[in-house]
């Protein structure tokens, strides 16, 4: 109830940072708020909750519970504290302050004048916390801890069960939730209870939002070139450069689980020496009839990191960006933009919703509907793990966008492709089991995307549709091929136009990130719009793909890899004469070294300064 009142205070103090919130959307927040606020309790209380639920006599004892009290009052009093905190630290930084708080100052001499002159300065809030510091002792005195009148081995083993629920039932609230598919609850989940990024500040609290960033990457500003020297070198602002008027042909964008390109037969025609089928016979042809690229990555390794690379644009570096301190930036996608343009905008997932995430960012990134597990509403076709098997939830997917008006952007994230790799038991031993267990999951995929796409051939929205068909990124492989530092991040990027000329294959360097631009300059979008991505139809030559596994960076330019960080290059490949990546240049290659290195900084001086100053959408 403390934390219910502080978030309306905080929500009060700052009511000009946040316009247009009626009651029913204030009364969505504070409700979500509360699983926020269960975790942070949880994560506060942890040594006092250990402390009473250990079933030994001894904690009985007037001593041990007179610490035990304040335990309690000391840890719940910093927590409302730091709450109090962004009552007034909220207006100059815009967001919930976060665990980089200590590195922030760590380098002050001055902590003690600064603290005294907050306190000076914002009297009204000690005031405030003493008295809910009081208030907290004074109820806590009204409860007693009643020994019993003997302690027995029974008792023993009651209070040591009621111990495992607690811890149990602890899990479950900093989860945030019970499910298999349930990650921990992080700050970009506040996204399930609002409209724009700025308001999941009010969902939050601080204590929360400190704790669960206590790693976080804090990035550091960069000023290796002036900003007309960036611009030239490289910009992730998009300027429309159209020939024709926009066409708003509907984009239906394709996201499977785990479909690392290894598996897919017609673009590994080199593969056992000519003789590869892959797994993937309906994709084989789809690709055949469609635009692909030689070239192709996933900007991470998990599909955290895919959702804000292929639907907004923005890579992951270090860290998935929806995890990191920065997920409350403004920021464009596709559903946000095209929905501006007259699009109905809806992503479908099989798996319960609210699972990995995906619900909350499908919000922020602006999707109107959103279509689960609970929308399907049949658990017959449940896979007892993830979710809804991917062959009848594509047939819904088909069904439910025929509702939806034209023109329309969906996203569908499929699920069966994933660990402990099943299929339907009608389907046991209908496909192939290759060298590794996904590989005949990926099989079962493919036959629901070839049945999808029987499906949508019959509608009168096929002809008129772009699809756009990727990975959300690779995973374990079996050639030498996938597994160098490079090939595990090989994945496909497709795309297909039923009704128009768009076949073909060329060797641009494309990466998921490039998806949202080239959609938009497909249809001539016909407004400046920021993606750190590229067109991938472009003639444009300096193109690149660049990851960060959170120990250096992969950088690709033209036929080089460049692996390091901005101090120092530690490898640099010909991946056009050593795709094995055997042959080691740096400082062999100084030109083209220097050449990636110089791209490499302005990518991380681009992506670094808008992060930190919240300036990814163009003003």
């Amino acid at each position: 109830m403390i934390y219910a009142v502080l978030r309306l205070g905080f929500y009060w103090v700052n009511l000009s940072l946040f316009p247009d919130i009626d009651a029913p959307s204030l009364l969505t927040m504070m409700l979500g708020g509360v699983k926020f606020d269960v975790a942070a309790l949880i994560y506060l209380n942890s040594l006092f909750i250990l402390m009473q639920a250990i079933p030994f006599k001894f904690r009985y004892n007037t001593r041990y519970q007179r610490v035990s009290k304040w335990v309690f009052i000391t840890t719940n009093t910093i927590g409302i504290a730091l709450n109090l905190v962004d009552f007034a630290y909220y207006k100059f930084t815009l967001k919930r302050t976060t665990g980089t708080v200590f590195n922030q100052f760590s380098n002050e001499d001055n902590k003690f004048t600064l603290f005294t002159d907050f306190l000076v300065d914002y009297w009204y809030l000690l005031i405030t916390l003493i008295g809910l510091a009081l208030l907290l002792n004074l109820l806590y005195t009204r409860i007693q801890v009643l020994a019993p009148k003997s302690f027995n081995t029974t008792r023993y083993l009651v209070h040591g069960g009621a111990l495992i629920l607690i811890v149990l039932f602890c899990i479950i609230g900093v989860r945030g939730g019970w499910r298999h598919s349930t990650r921990p609850i992080t700050l970009n989940n506040a996204g399930d209870y609002v409209d724009r990024p700025e308001q999941m500040y009010i969902v939050l609290n601080t204590p929360f939002s400190i704790i669960r960033t206590l790693d976080a990457v804090d990035l550091k500003p960069k000023d290796y070139y002036s900003e007309d020297e960036l611009s030239d070198i490289y910009s992730p602002i998009h300027q429309p450069d159209t020939v024709g008027a926009f066409k708003p042909l509907n984009v239906v964008l394709l996201i499977i689980e785990s479909l690392g390109k290894e598996h897919i037969g017609v673009l590994n025609k080199d593969l056992d020496n000519g003789n590869y089928k892959g797994y993937t016979p309906f994709l084989d042809s789809l690709i055949g009839e469609g635009y692909t690229f030689t070239r192709t990555f996933a900007n991470g390794r998990k599909s955290i990191d895919a959702l804000p690379a292929i639907i907004s644009g923005i890579p992951s570096i270090s860290e998935p960006y929806v995890l990191s301190i920065y997920s409350g930036n403004k920021t464009n996608s596709l559903p946000s933009l095209l929905g501006k343009k007259g699009y109905e905008t809806a992503f479908f997932h099989g798996a319960p919703n609210g699972s990995m995430g995906f619900s909350a960012y499908a919000k922020l990134a602006g999707f109107q509907h959103y279509f689960g597990k609970d929308e399907y509403n049949n658990n017959a076709d449940f896979d007892g793990i993830w979710g809804i098997w991917d062959e009848p939830f594509l047939q819904y997917v088909a069904n439910t966008t025929n509702t939806l008006k034209e023109p329309f952007f969906t996203t569908f994230f499929s699920l069966s492709s994933h660990h402990p790799f099943k299929v339907p038991e009608k389907y046991e031993g209908e496909f192939p089991e290759g060298n590794l267990p996904v590989q005949k999951v990926i099989g079962y995929t493919d036959q629901a995307l070839r049945k999808f796409f029987d499906t949508a051939k019959k509608q009168p929205w096929y002809e008129n549709t772009l699809f756009v068909l990727c990975a959300d990124h690779a995973t374990v492989s079996y050639y030498p091929e996938y597994q160098t530092t490079l090939g595990g991040y090989s994945i496909p990027i497709v795309f297909y136009y039923p009704g128009g000329e768009l076949q073909g294959a060329s060797d641009n360097i494309v990466q998921q990130i490039d998806i949202m631009p080239t959609v938009l300059n497909y249809l001539n979008y016909d407004e400046p719009y920021f993606a750190f991505g590229f067109d991938a139809f472009s003639e444009n030559s300096s193109n690149f793909m660049v990851n960060n596994n959170g120990s250096s960076y992969l950088f690709v330019q033209g036929n080089y890899l460049l692996i390091g960080d901005i101090d120092r290059s530690i490898g640099l490949y010909n991946i056009s004469n050593d795709p094995m990546l055997k042959e080691n240049k740096v400082g062999a290659s100084l030109q083209v070294q220097d050449s990636l290195e110089k791209h490499l900084k302005a990518f991380i001086q681009q992506y670094n300064n808008r992060m930190i100053n919240n300036e990814l959408v163009v003003k």
